[in-house]
C-alpha cells in the first residue's frame, strides 16, 4: 500500500511505516496535481501538514483514498466531515507539537520584553557607531516573572504554555468556551512536580487583567477573536502573541494599536494573508516575526511522524482497509 507524504514526514515516521510494509512517497506534488498523482500512483493514504489542502474536489476525484492524515493540530485545510461521510478516515496528531508551539510563544515573549525584535534589526546597522545609544534605548526591559499571562484557548497548547509560565513564576489566567477548569501539572527535571488548578474566566476578564495575551484557538469561520474593540479593552502596554492561526487577529487594528502605544509589542508566527503577509506587518518595528514554524522542531516532527505511523498501522489492521 502506498502513502503520499506530500508535505514531508520525519525519518522516524518513514521507518515505522516501511517496517509495517508500506511504501512511503515524499515527492512534493503541486496542489493542482494532487488528485491526478493519487490516482495515477494508486495512493491509499495522503499525509499533509498546512501547505496541502484536501478539499471536496480531491476527495471526490480519488475513490481509492482510505486515510487523510494531518501532521499537527488544526485541520482547517481538510474537508473533514465530507471525507468522513465518504468513508475516509481523517487523523491528526494534536499532542505531538504542543510543547514546540509553547516554547515559540515564549521565544516571542522574551523577544518582546527585551526589545530583541528591534535590537536585532539595529545592531547590525548601528552597533559599531551608536553602541551606547542603542544600549540606552534597550535598557528598559521588563521581567516576565510576576506578570500576568492571559491565555485565550486552553486546550493542549494553551496548557503547555501555562506550564512554562508557571515555571517562570508568572500568574496565569485563561479563557475557553469549552473548558471550565484545568489542573496543570508542572514537571521538573528531577521527577518532582506540582499541580496548579486554573479555573477559566470570561474573555473580557482576560483582556482587562493580562499583561501579555497569547491566543490558542482554531481558525474562525467568520470574524476576529481580537479586533479593535478587544484591543481597546486591554491594559495599556500589553504584549500580544499569535502562534495559532492567521485571521484570528485583525491585523489592521493591531497595527493601529502598536502605533498608538496601546500594544507594546506583538509576536506573530501566523498571518491573515499567508504565504504573503501584509508588508505593514512585516516592516513594523514592534513586531517579532516567524514564518509559521510553531511545530517545526526536530523533536515535534519525530513525534508527529511516529504518531501518524502508529495510527495508520492501527487503522489498517483493525478496519481491514
Amino acid at each position: 500500500m502506498k502513502i503520499l507524504a506530500n508535505d514531508g514526514i520525519s525519518k522516524s515516521g518513514i521507518a515505522a511505516l516501511e517496517e509495517a510494509g508500506f511504501e512511503v512517497i515524499t515527492t512534493k506534488v503541486a496542489q493542482e496535481q494532487v488528485a491526478n498523482y493519487i490516482n495515477n500512483n494508486n495512493i491509499s493514504v495522503i499525509l499533509v501538514r498546512s501547505a496541502t489542502k484536501v478539499r471536496k474536489d480531491i476527495i471526490d476525484a480519488c475513490p481509492r483514498l482510505k486515510i487523510i492524515g494531518r501532521g499537527g493540530v488544526g485541520m482547517d485545510n481538510i474537508d473533514v466531515e465530507y471525507a468522513r461521510e465518504k468513508g475516509i478516515h481523517v487523523i491528526n496528531t494534536p499532542a505531538s507539537s504542543s510543547d514546540s508551539v509553547a516554547e515559540l510563544v515564549f521565544a516571542h515573549l522574551f523577544t518582546g520584553v527585551r526589545f530583541l525584535y528591534d535590537a536585532n534589526r539595529n545592531m547590525p546597522l548601528e552597533g559599531d557607531t551608536n553602541f551606547e545609544g542603542l544600549k540606552k534605548t534597550y535598557a528598559n526591559g521588563i521581567e516576565l516573572r510576576g506578570k500576568t499571562l492571559g491565555i485565550i484557548g486552553f486546550g493542549r497548547i494553551g496548557r503547555s504554555v501555562a506550564r512554562i509560565a508557571l515555571g517562570l513564576g508568572m500568574r496565569v489566567i485563561a479563557s475557553d468556551k469549552f473548558v471550565g477548569n484545568a489542573e496543570i501539572r508542572v514537571d521538573f527535571y528531577n521527577g518532582q512536580f506540582i499541580n496548579v488548578d486554573i479555573p477559566t474566566e470570561p474573555m473580557e476578564d482576560i483582556l482587562k487583567h493580562a499583561d501579555f495575551i497569547t491566543l490558542h484557538v482554531p481558525a474562525q469561520e467568520s470574524g476576529y477573536v481580537i479586533g479593535a474593540a478587544e484591543l481597546e479593552a486591554m491594559k495599556d502596554g500589553v504584549g500580544i502573541i499569535n502562534a495559532a492561526r492567521g485571521g484570528i487577529i485583525d491585523e489592521v487594528a493591531l497595527i493601529d494599536a502598536l502605533e498608538s502605544g496601546k500594544v507594546a509589542f506583538a509576536g506573530l508566527d501566523v498571518f491573515e494573508d499567508e504565504p504573503k503577509p501584509a508588508i505593514q506587518v512585516l516592516m513594523h518595528p514592534k513586531v517579532s516575526l516567524t514564518p509559521h514554524i510553531g511545530a517545526a522542531t526536530l523533536e515535534a516532527q519525530d513525534r508527529i511522524g511516529t504518531e501518524l505511523a502508529e495510527q495508520i498501522v492501527s487503522l489498517l489492521k483493525t478496519e481491514n482497509l
